[in-house]
């Protein structure tokens, strides 16, 4: 059994590895740590998870804490990881960050699109850019895992492959996808009240939003692109509490007549987080699982190919992603305590 701890776990992603945790057959919560709710008890904050942490309270972190433990999921604000991740990385802890500190490889891309310098951009790279389905070699190999964004994994899950088959151009991508409001996390947002996000969708992060360069770079890296890839991506809020679904549009690549829907088929046969069909993907279909559900067509009357992804944000789109990358971190079956069956209706 190896042993855990949560970096910020009175969030909506350090809940949901909570959750996660409390099922998987080989890891062990030692503690979770947050900051407003030291001292509380879990199941207080959340009773959802009273049956699996009756008796665990939030603790403030301190890096002492990090000597007991296996592997610490950090579960933090863009930002807050810099700050915690060289102690864990000296002490020899494997380490998770759901957070984009550790995503980007490039110091002044963070910079311009995150509006701060990178505070120790000596480590980038140390961790491994967490999206199993492209990069799990990498990330066996390495001392962490920074697991991919929410909007990135729906993305490049489904565009990758047709980059790589050159079944697609790498530029001039569009990339519309809508996330349900836990998106936001827990705190009190005038967006993601229950008074501004029902009956309404609005778009949002128009043509800044800062999953735009890890969507790119994702396309580069594990596809022939090399540095081609160029996406617009715009983002919008659902009234839905989970879920992300992405269309992505593309210019078909010269001389290719590969049927994309049989290249995502084969490209991802075998994997067990990914659902390759005719029928148009549901966030629905994919909510409280780790897995993707994909689609494409090439439309004979414009030419262009569109792919479309589901998720939950909250599993594959974050905790479950990063438990997948602690498995595989800890050589561990990389589906244990993991579901790809969805919760309906």
């Amino acid at each position: 059994m190896f042993r855990v701890g949560v970096v910020g776990g009175s969030g909506y992603t350090g809940a949901e590895l909570l959750r996660l945790c409390a099922g998987h057959p080989d890891l062990a919560v030692a503690w979770a740590t947050a900051d407003t709710h030291a001292g509380a008890p879990v199941a207080a904050l959340y009773p959802s998870l009273a049956p699996a942490y009756g008796s665990l309270s939030f603790v403030r972190y301190d890096p002492a804490l990090a000597a007991g433990v296996d592997v610490v999921f950090l579960a933090l604000p863009h930002g807050a990881s810099q700050a915690v991740v060289p102690d864990l990385l000296e002490q020899g802890v494997k380490v998770v960050d759901l957070a984009a500190d550790f995503r980007l490889l490039d110091a002044s891309a963070y910079e311009r699109w995150y509006g701060e310098a990178h505070r120790c951009p000596e480590l980038l790279g140390r961790l491994a850019y967490g999206l199993p389905e492209l990069n799990r070699d990498a990330i066996a190999k390495a001392e962490g895992a920074a697991a991919a964004g929410c909007y990135p994994t729906a993305a490049a899950v489904a565009l990758a492959p047709l980059v790589a088959a050159g079944v697609i151009e790498p530029a001039g991508v569009i990339v519309d996808a809508a996330s349900g409001v836990s998106g936001a996390g827990r705190a009190l947002k005038h967006a993601t009240h229950f008074g501004t996000a029902n009956e309404d969708f609005t778009a949002y992060g128009l043509l800044d939003h800062r999953h735009t360069p890890e969507m790119e770079q994702a396309v580069d890296a594990f596809t022939n692109a090399a540095g081609g890839a160029q996406i617009l991506f715009t983002p919008h809020l659902a009234p839905m509490t989970r879920g992300i679904l992405a269309t992505c549009y593309a210019r078909p690549a010269a001389g290719s007549g590969a049927d994309p829907l049989s290249v995502l088929a084969e490209a991802y046969a075998g994997e067990p987080f990914v659902v390759v069909g005719d029928r148009p993907p549901s966030t629905k279909a994919a909510w409280g699982s780790n897995a993707v559900h994909l689609t494409a067509r090439r439309d004979p009357r414009t030419g262009w190919v569109v792919a479309l992804s589901a998720l939950d944000n909250l599993v594959k789109g974050a905790s479950g992603q990063a438990v997948q990358c602690a498995n595989i971190l800890l050589g561990l079956a990389e589906t244990a305590g993991l579901s790809s069956i969805g919760v309906y209706p």
